[in-house]
């Protein structure tokens, strides 16, 4: 591509339902992570358009596009999307070339950062649920991120669950 500028120059919404998915996409996510993906555009908002050809084909963001058609997404969105135009002029392997590019490019997460990132927000006070929903983990994995005891970490859970509380039935004689 000669104008490396050009796909954001076609930065535009477009309606989710005019978009097609391609037939080679071999990237598969999870359950818990389109869950994870939904979450991070409630609360980041959508920060990532949707690479597509200019017959609307996506090239990338398949996954983005199938959360944008599901609630309560579809309906905050008004049942658009954010799409940039590539034109590679209809050398379908250049749009093959970019599916896979754009997912091997995001790369995977080290350990090392991740335990520094959950340690440091949990000195800040947040708690295992939040920690876990908003970067989409088990309590279990938060605790081997932690680097807390075990005991230390149940009683973190505990006293962040809201019990309610208890009712005393006595059995009449």
């Amino acid at each position: 591509m000669e104008d490396l500028k050009a796909p954001l120059a076609t930065l535009q919404w477009v309606e989710r339902d005019k978009l097609k998915p391609n037939d080679y996409n071999p990237n598969r996510v999870s359950k818990q992570n389109l869950d994870l993906l939904t979450q991070s555009i409630l609360t980041n908002g959508w920060t990532l358009p949707i690479v597509v050809r200019p017959d609307f084909t996506i090239i990338d963001g398949f996954h983005r596009w199938m959360v944008a058609g599901q609630e309560p997404l579809r309906t905050k969105l008004g049942g658009m999307v954010p799409c940039v135009i590539v034109d590679h002029h209809g050398n379908e392997a250049e749009d093959m070339y970019g599916t896979v590019t754009h997912n091997r490019a995001r790369g995977v997460h080290l350990l090392e950062p991740m335990k520094h990132i959950v340690q440091k927000l949990m000195a800040e006070g947040k708690s295992v649920q939040e920690i876990g929903k908003q970067l989409g983990m088990k309590p279990e994995e938060v605790f081997r991120l932690s680097n807390f005891s075990k005991d230390d970490f149940l009683k973190m859970m505990i006293q962040s669950q809201n019990y309610s509380k208890a009712e005393v039935y006595v059995k009449a004689t």
